[in-house]
């Protein structure tokens, strides 16, 4: 398969932060030349369609921007049904509502079912990467994979351990959780485009010797990630305390198991302390800022400037937390991102936020050779918007300026109806209506 994507393409090389305006490159009349599903050429269109033959296809997305396809390195695919749960912190929102809908998905069909709504739910919004937590039961993580793979989108899936603190119904042993996921890593990671994360929930509902099996199945498959959740809610780390005595904070629990390490993926990240830091700068492990989820839930406000402190500087992605985060759109998440940050007193420029949304969460991932970047030889994972896409967006986008006002005008008032099209591995996987 050849195809040329044509429009106004963005990419980011860097961090806005490190290399400023050298960070992005834009072509206002670009060409995405894509062959057999990766970027053969990108750059102005007069050169790249000058040299084509009369029968390739030209897909001509003008005015729209293109741009890689988002990633978002941390949601829980059991939680679609419970996105919008009225009242409820941390713990009473995993008891009252997560814990519930999870034990649905020992149902295969309907894991299946939940699945399939969920990549398509992805697409729909430009996702075409995530890092997904599924249910205690094998044929949860099953599930996504297969719904990944029909559609071939790079994902990274994780069977969630949990032996303690959770319904009986809902929890493994640890001999059980490292066996089934060590299943889940023969039949899935690496097949096709699927990759695996060792997924114990979080230190409170998994006892040392499962965190000792997580690190175990770490130590034997080091190519595969980690995803756990560190530091939401200060009663979540209370209880921590009270289960782990020996440990000096939440993070040394992690360390102590060998789940701390460049592909290690924690969720929130709130209240940390300077030694917690320090444990994530040392180990290289990943801080997954949430906003719309830690708002929703009333867990705290993220301090995106101190993940900068040339002390313990910190690797970072940001995520939409399905379903504690209310959107499945990373754009949503963009906005709530610099409102969450306002309140802090702290800036988030649209040029980064979308560098994190793409490259940067693609290094988070480790992943920045394939996603993220539309390098030549990168997998052409493509998302087509349009600035334009409401009355209201469209009244405002007459006063435009520039590029970075385009773009915070889509990270502040876009969601899913500014997507046109999503492209996987340069086909088509979905279209605005």
């Amino acid at each position: 398969m050849t195809r040329v994507l044509r429009g106004r393409i963005v990419v980011w090389r860097d961090d806005p932060l490190d290399a400023g305006a050298a960070a992005r490159r834009y072509v206002e009349d670009g060409a995405i030349l894509i062959r057999d599903g990766r970027v053969a050429a990108l750059g102005e269109a007069a050169a790249i369609l000058r040299d084509l033959p009369p029968d390739i296809e030209l897909v001509d997305c003008r005015p729209h921007l293109l741009m890689p396809g988002f990633i978002d390195p941390h949601l829980h695919a059991p939680q679609t049904h419970v996105i919008a749960s009225y009242g409820a912190e941390l713990i009473e929102w995993l008891q009252k509502y997560t814990f519930v809908e999870e034990q649905r998905h020992a149902d295969a069909a309907h894991a299946a079912r939940c699945a399939d709504f969920l990549c398509d739910e992805l697409l729909r919004n430009g996702t075409t990467t995530a890092c997904v937590y599924t249910a205690v039961y094998p044929c949860s993580a099953e599930a996504v994979f297969a719904a990944a793979q029909a559609r071939d989108m790079r994902m990274i899936v994780g069977k969630t351990m949990m032996d303690r603190n959770a319904p009986a119904a809902l929890t493994d042993t640890p001999q059980r959780g490292y066996d089934e996921s060590k299943a889940l890593i023969a039949r899935w990671h690496k097949r096709g485009r699927q990759l695996f994360a060792v997924t114990p929930r979080f230190a409170i509902t998994s006892s040392e010797a499962q965190l000792e099996c997580a690190g175990a199945l770490l130590r034997e498959h080091p190519d595969c990630l980690m995803q756990t959740h560190l530091d939401e809610n200060p009663r979540e780390i209370d209880w921590v305390r009270e289960l782990f005595p020996w440990s000096e904070d939440y993070a040394q629990v992690y360390e102590r198991f060998g789940l701390l390490g460049s592909g290690s993926l924690l969720g929130h990240c709130i209240h940390m302390t300077d030694g917690e830091r320090k444990r994530l700068s040392d180990s290289r492990s990943v801080a997954v800022f949430c906003p719309t989820s830690n708002l929703f839930i009333g867990s705290g406000l993220f301090d995106l400037d101190r993940a900068r402190d040339p002390r313990f500087p910190l690797r970072l992605a940001i995520a939409t937390d399905i379903g504690g985060g209310t959107s499945y759109s990373m754009l949503t998440t963009l906005g709530e991102a610099y409102k969450a940050l306002m309140l802090r007193g702290q800036r988030l420029t649209a040029d980064r936020a979308f560098y994190m949304a793409t490259l940067g969460n693609a290094r988070a991932l480790g992943l920045e050779a394939q996603i993220g970047s539309l390098a030549i030889g990168a997998e052409a994972d493509v998302v087509v918007l349009d600035s334009r896409a409401t009355p209201a967006m469209a009244h405002r986008a007459e006063t435009l300026r520039d590029l970075d006002e385009e773009l915070f005008l889509l990270m502040t008032m876009g969601d899913d109806r500014a997507v046109a099209a999503t492209y996987v591995m340069g086909e088509r996987v979905h279209a605005r209506a």
